[in-house]
This record gives C-alpha cells, structure tokens and sequence, in this order.
C-alpha cells in the first residue's frame, strides 16, 4: 500500500510539476475576451505579449524590457512565487525520487527513507502554496482590472481574461497539493 501511494503521490507530483513549469514559462496568462469579429487573439504573459493573426495564423511576440526594469506589481509578485514554486517543487521531487522504496538508494534505512518523503512532501506543499497565491494574485488582479473598467463605464476596445497558463498554474498548483498531502497525511 505504501509503495503504490508513493508512485502515485510522485506521478502526481511530476506531473503538476511540469503544469507549474508550463505555466511560468507560457505566455497566455491573460487572453483578450471580446465577442466582435476580431482579427487577432492577443495573449499577455509573464515574460512577453502575443499577438496572432488569425486569418493567416502569424504570431508576433513583444518582450518586456529587462527583468531588472519597472513593471506592473502583478507581474513581479506572479514572476516570483511561480518561479519559488516551481525551483521548490523540483527540489521535492529530486528528494521524492531518493525517498521512493523502488529505488536503491538508502535500502537499508527505511525509516530515513520514510523521512524524506515526509520531507518532499512538505517542501512540495510550500510549492504548492505559492504557486497557488501567484496564480490567484494575478488572476483577482485581472478580474479587479476589468471590474473597474466596466464600473467606470470605460471601453478601451480590449477586454482581457484568465489565459489558459493562468488555468494551468492553478491546476499545477492544487496537484502538487494533493500529492503534499497524500506523502505528508497518508504515507505512514
């Protein structure tokens, strides 16, 4: 029972891992939301801003200045915690990978073994925590965004709304939760 708990909590974890990854290094984060006959789909993400054409499917991205330059605190806040998140969740799952009873290492110490997924567990739980806040931080900044616009009656011809990496970094988020909780709660 252990040892499928652990290749099920570790498959979760790689997995949401890698959806952490997409989602920090993706740049759909918000996608614009108009219903009119538009001819391009504009995506802004945490590192640049697209823009395809789509008659002839030609896409067109824009960087943002130097990391080290001034931009919006929502994009700062969410460039950090998915970032932390995502350099956590691998360190959990190297440890992970140490603490499986499949592998070698350490076969003679279960109980250190035992400790480590404890451990990875933890450390993916934090992981897990901070990616959870830097999706939710910009994506209640991005709804804040259009509430007020729509209050104030201003039209500035876009309307944006949650990106698919926004979805993805929620979702990467709660699994690498889920398996936080099956190594911390469940694996005795």
């Amino acid at each position: 029972m252990g040892a499928a708990l652990q290749v099920t909590a570790f498959g979760l974890a790689l997995l949401s891992t890698l959806f952490l990854l997409l989602a920090t290094c993706t740049d759909c984060w918000m996608v614009n939301a108009d219903d009119s006959l538009e001819v391009s789909h504009k995506c802004r993400g945490l590192w640049r801003e697209c823009v395809t054409n789509m008659q002839d499917g030609v896409r067109t991205c824009d960087q943002y200045d130097s990391i080290l330059a001034d931009h919006p605190v929502k994009i700062v806040v969410t460039r950090t915690l998915m970032i932390t998140a995502d350099l956590l969740a691998g360190l959990a799952l190297a440890t992970l990978v140490l603490g499986l009873d499949c592998i070698t290492f350490l076969k003679e110490d279960p109980h250190v073994k035992l400790k480590m997924c404890y451990g990875a567990g933890v450390i993916l739980g934090t992981g897990s925590i901070l990616g959870l806040i830097g999706s939710m931080w910009y994506a209640v900044d991005v709804y804040v965004e259009r509430a007020m616009l729509v209050s104030h009656n201003i039209f500035l011809g876009v309307h944006y709304d949650f990106g698919w990496s926004c979805w993805l970094g929620m979702a990467g988020s709660t699994g690498c939760f889920v398996a936080s909780v099956l190594l911390t709660c469940c694996l005795h």
